[in-house]
């Protein structure tokens, strides 16, 4: 097939998902088209070396990524959002229309962001058979944003009337799905994976320990944008009685980092250690380093049918897992027995599995990340979700000749739901 695919990030952004997916897609002699704008998260600016144009394309064999400027304001505000949501389906709408013309299918990475720009793309491509990959339903916008939010939610329900299928990649966000207007019998389950190539067993290289290790503690680290929605001034909170037992290490920066670094001061936690943003490709070194990683989410109803990209990245890489949240992330680490886990944002009962987390034999932590692992070999790979998207594919092609929708499917378990 032709198959175009609309991401407002890609690679060199860690963007696994629809990196991996169009390599995977183009090897498999499939004509793949990308449609994405320029390198700039999670810093907030175009990377180094990069220059924003009205047009610019690389290619290699069957694969084709265009990319489309946008604004980019170096902030978390809301109206920065906005600013390059806007921006990104103005050039989309300009320049990528020629560009996805003619393609048998679309697959959408539909982040909030490109909300607008596949609305937009939609219209101006006259019916393109769709599959969207919801990540998230959050609009990602606070009140500072007005009408912006209803604005927002207003052109996804009109994108998911548009689609034919719409993907969840988690189970608990089919429901959220439907609420905001996705038809129930076109939702199917597609889970994430994670970069295989970067994501896997490692041994901890001497840089690694010198970063993570501390005077032999047990070491939990966070790794990843310190935003809002994990609620990580929790996990410090959980530390802070803890200092002669466990380490906490977050990797990372993002708009929340200046206060939780004000937190720790505050409670004077000497356990508690930031380490600026690494490269993906150390992040494996980071994670052998460590005991645990550490997932957390805050307690909204938008999040509980969220899997965070990081617990594909974890499990991939054998590490165990604390987990605070909700909802599906909880019940995958609970399934798979690959860690210990506890509500949303309850810092003491967070502080007990820290504790407990410590007092667990290396052995037994070893054997948790074994388990993790096997979970995402046999739920979460690259193989069995680019054979996923490949199969709806070819479903809503199908069904766009037959000239009516995809048939509803009766379960949503794994990749084959």
């Amino acid at each position: 097939m032709r198959i175009g695919i609309l991401s407002y990030h890609f690679p060199p952004e860690p963007a696994f998902v629809p990196g991996s997916l169009a390599e995977e897609l183009a090897a498999r002699g499939h004509e793949v088209r990308v449609l994405t704008g320029f390198p700039d998260h999670p810093v907030g600016h175009v990377y180094p070396g990069w220059r924003q144009r009205w047009r610019y394309d690389s290619r290699s064999e069957r694969l084709t990524v265009r990319r489309v400027p946008r604004w980019t304001g170096g902030d978390a505000s809301a109206r920065a959002r906005v600013r390059g949501w806007l921006s990104f389906a103005a050039s989309a709408a300009t320049i990528g229309r020629g560009h996805l013309a003619g393609v048998d299918a679309l697959y959408v990475h539909q982040l909030p962001a490109v909300t607008f720009a596949a609305s937009g793309l939609l219209r101006l491509l006259g019916g393109v058979p769709t599959l969207l990959h919801l990540q998230g339903v959050d609009p990602e916008l606070g009140a500072s944003a007005g009408p912006w939010v209803t604005r927002a939610a207003a052109a996804t329900r009109r994108l998911y009337g548009r689609a034919d299928l719409v993907a969840v990649a988690a189970p608990g966000m089919r429901d959220l799905a439907v609420t905001a207007g996705a038809d129930p019998g076109r939702v199917r389950l597609l889970l994430n994976w994670t970069e295989e190539r970067i994501f896997r067993p490692a041994e901890p290289t001497r840089e690694a320990r010198r970063l993570v290790r501390g005077d032999g503690r047990c070491v939990v680290m966070h790794a990843g944008t310190i935003a809002g929605r994990h609620g990580l001034e929790n996990a410090v909170r959980a530390a802070a009685p803890l200092g002669g037992t466990m380490d906490l290490v977050l990797v990372g920066s993002g708009p929340d980092e200046a206060r939780v670094r004000a937190l720790a001061k505050e409670l004077g936690c000497r356990n508690v250690r930031f380490v600026p943003r690494r490269s993906p490709l150390e992040m494996p070194d980071l994670y052998a380093a460590a005991d645990y990683q550490l997932v957390m989410l805050r307690d909204r109803p938008e999040l509980r049918g969220t899997v965070p990209a990081k617990l594909q990245a974890a499990f991939g890489c054998a590490a165990p897992v604390v987990a605070s949240a909700g909802g599906d992330t909880v019940e995958i680490v609970e399934r798979a027995r690959a860690g210990l886990s506890c509500p949303p944002e309850d810092w003491a009962t967070l502080a007990d599995r820290f504790w407990l987390a410590a007092t667990i034999p290396p052995p037994a932590r070893l054997e948790m990340g074994r388990r993790g692992r096997e979970a995402y070999l046999r739920d979460m790979s690259l193989r069995g979700g680019v054979d996923r998207v490949e199969q709806l594919l070819y479903e809503v092609v199908a069904a766009r000749r037959r000239g009516r929708a995809p048939a509803e499917q009766g379960s949503l378990t794994g990749h084959g739901a």
